[in-house]
């Protein structure tokens, strides 16, 4: 399942263009509209943005017991939620609209997918899991301009080794996966117990 394609299928918006590591910028087709620029730069950010909260059991859990009134822009970018809807909305060029709404749309489909995907008995480590799995897909078509990784105090994420495809890069994108896995307190109590 990919995470990012469902969101931009269910909300309709066009195709995203992965971005193109030789010059860190989407090759873009010089018919793409204000709403296709939108969804390019505003769907792998807050992708992102919810890959980055759910990292922590408080995030995760928020996630599983979410609702449309909460305001996800404000709690994935904090004190960088102006800064990140600004720049979504000058690189789509939609200086006439409210892409804070958009935006929240975008989150508020993300998580019901979310929800869907881990069902009704997960748990805050189900919800990072998932998480997990999306994270290198999401991040090759995070625009580099936008600086999301510097917003979110976690450089990585505009790393350009976490864009890469192809068999050697799966694998290590896997093993990353594995080791970089978060665990709860409850984990490693549990594991504590165990031994």
């Amino acid at each position: 399942m990919n995470l990012l394609e469902q969101v931009q299928q269910n909300l309709g918006y066009p195709t995203l263009q992965k971005i193109d590591l030789t010059n860190d910028n989407v090759v873009e087709d010089a018919q793409a509209n204000e709403a296709d620029k939108f969804g390019q730069a505003a769907i792998p950010a807050i992708l992102t943005g919810l890959y980055k909260y759910a990292q922590t059991d408080e995030g995760a859990t928020e996630i599983l017991h979410a609702t449309v009134k909460d305001d996800w822009i404000e709690k994935l970018f904090d004190t960088h939620k102006k800064d990140v809807i600004e720049k979504i909305a000058a690189y789509a060029k939609q200086s006439n609209e409210n892409p804070k709404l958009k935006m929240e749309s975008i989150a508020d489909e993300a998580i019901m997918i979310v929800n869907e995907q881990v069902g009704k008995d997960a748990d805050a480590k189900k919800i990072k899991e998932f998480f997990n799995t999306q994270k290198n897909n999401i991040l090759q078509y995070l625009l580099p301009t936008l600086n999301i990784g510097d917003l979110l105090n976690d450089n990585t994420l505009d790393d350009d080794t976490n864009k890469m495809e192809g068999p050697v890069s799966s694998l290590m994108h896997s093993l990353g996966n594995v080791f970089g896995s978060s665990t709860s307190k409850e984990d490693e109590i549990e594991k504590e117990k165990n031994l």
